[in-house]
């Protein structure tokens, strides 16, 4: 049964009403909640490795964290197209509550499991199974909380609900660095490889209690009349029907994610475990970025309010083709190095993270769009984003170094090539 149905006039106003407010303030925070969890694995695999999986070799163990960080990566396909449905079947509050409600628990999950001298192979059977949950719930978390709140707000501020979306993103961001940054500094590496790594899970599993109270009064805004129309076999054709926008989707998110997860995971991690730079000043460098990021997507959300959407992408995205081979200059131990590929790279991260979730909306049609987007999204990020870290370090590895960046310039020309053709094949459904 759908209840408390917003009901939005554009031609009234403008203005986000107190409403509206309360429900961007909740998918906001949850997408903080989604992110903070995640970006916390990434940021601390290179403890976690050792705590899962046998520890003779560091370098190994974080491998392995880092293919765990992937495998729940594979799963959100499966979540985005199961509760996307379900989101264009039944209504958005609920996959909303759920989403949360499963991030939150399996947080909780992996912060009390016993390490691999304890449990032995067991613990690295919960790590999976927990990443496993985690990559259904953000299957459908992201691209699903953007379509609603793009739905919640009056038409033309797009860009804005774009800026304030990727701001709470961002604040999770900021906010897995600054924790793991602090817990370093406070507890040391010696206490932080040992039981310190927990103390992040813990906080994230807390957060997300405070996200699910607050999702309690979500407003829904498919109407009834929009749920009854829905079935499983409409939702299908309509995918079928607009195959060449979920397919633009996966590359818009895909080239995205791999750029983002790059930056804000693979070089912080190879910084750690193949340089060996002190994990206290990667990790105040991580919070800086994620500071450029808070404040960015704030500042770009504003420029693109009432703007082409799809300009601004087009132009953000072709600037990430010869920005992300800045990182061919952290190639041997050096802070400095460090410092300047991660916050050098930041200003066309934060252009592009801002508004790809909103354009990646826009290909899709309000009664398929909890699947179409999601679906889209989930194999982009699945693909592509789920093994940038692994790949980066990989690729470092094995002094292969100009390979990633060329692969993620690749990703980021054919995104824009399939979002052009998939505009020009069916228009676009949010915006201009």
């Amino acid at each position: 049964m759908i209840e408390n149905v917003v009901k939005v006039d554009p031609s009234t106003s403008r203005r986000f009403s107190p409403e509206v407010r309360r429900g961007l303030l909740g998918l906001g925070l949850g997408n903080a909640l989604e992110w903070y969890d995640w970006m916390v694995f990434g940021l601390l695999s290179a403890f976690i490795g050792p705590n899962f999986f046998p520890d003779r070799d560091p370098l190994s163990a974080t491998l392995n964290t880092l293919a765990v960080f992937a495998v729940g990566f594979a799963f959100r396909p499966l979540g985005g197209v199961l509760l996307g449905l379900f989101a264009d079947r039944i209504g958005r509050r609920r996959v909303m509550l759920t989403s949360i409600l499963l991030m939150a628990s399996t947080t909780l999950l992996i912060a009390v499991t016993p390490s691999y001298s304890v449990i032995g192979v067991w613990s690295g059977v919960i790590l999976v199974a927990s990443r496993i949950i985690q990559g259904i719930s953000t299957g459908i978390e992201a691209p699903l909380s953007t379509s609603h709140a793009v739905e919640l707000a009056p038409e033309g501020r797009e860009g804005m609900v774009a800026g304030m979306m990727s701001l709470y993103v961002n604040t999770g961001i900021l906010m897995a660095s600054l924790v793991s940054f602090l817990c370093s500094l406070t507890l040391g590496a010696a206490a932080m490889g040992s039981w310190g790594w927990r103390v992040p899970f813990i906080i994230g599993a807390v957060f997300g209690l405070v996200v699910l109270y607050l999702r309690r009064t979500l407003p829904e805004t498919l109407r009834p009349e929009e749920v009854a129309e829905a079935s499983g076999g409409t939702v299908w054709s309509g995918i079928r029907k607009h195959w060449l926008g979920v397919l633009a989707i996966i590359f818009v998110v895909g080239a995205a994610q791999a750029y983002n997860y790059a930056w804000n995971t693979g070089l912080p991690t190879a910084a750690r475990s193949n340089f060996k730079e002190d994990p206290t000043i990667v990790f105040a460098l991580t919070t800086a970025l994620a500071v450029v990021l808070v404040a960015g997507s704030w500042v770009v959300g504003k420029l693109t309010d009432g703007k082409a959407m799809s300009r601004w992408f087009i132009v953000t995205r072709l600037l990430a083709i010869p920005s992300v081979f800045l990182m061919l200059l952290y190639v041997r131990p050096g802070i400095g190095g460090f410092a300047a590929v991660l916050l050098g790279g930041s200003v066309v991260l934060v252009l592009n993270m801002t508004i790809y979730n909103v354009v990646s909306t826009s290909l899709m049609p309000k009664n398929i769009r909890g699947t179409g987007v999601a679906l889209g999204y989930g194999i982009g990020v699945a693909i592509f984003g789920g093994t940038a870290s692994y790949l980066l370090v990989w690729f470092q590895s094995l002094h292969a170094d100009w390979i990633f960046p060329t692969y993620v310039a690749v990703l980021s020309a054919l995104s824009v090539i399939f979002y052009v053709l998939a505009r020009r094949s069916s228009g676009i459904f949010v915006g201009k």
